[in-house]
């Protein structure tokens, strides 16, 4: 798959997005403001992969990117959080 320069400026400006959305909806999981934009964004292209391969269409326009990407994040920080935490949400 092929992703153009604006392509990954849109992801990594989504990414960033919804990564301080996923840190306000996971609440307590440490990372910080800092922490939780790099987690949105690994979401954002984590989503922006996934989503379509598995048959998951929102729409389009910068709105569903953000939704799909803080989607993302949030399954992201919950595995990472799950992980870290010792296995508690």
């Amino acid at each position: 798959m092929y992703i153009s320069n604006e392509g990954l400026l849109v992801i990594l400006f989504v990414g960033l997005v919804a990564g301080w959305l996923a840190g306000k909806v996971v609440r307590g999981s440490g990372f910080g403001i800092i922490g939780d934009i790099v987690i949105g964004i690994a979401g954002a292209f984590v989503a922006s992969f996934l989503f379509p391969k598995l048959g998951i269409h929102i729409g389009t326009g910068l709105i569903s990117e953000i939704i799909y990407s803080a989607i993302g994040a949030i399954i992201l920080l919950l595995v990472v959080r799950l992980v870290r935490g010792g296995g508690r949400f």
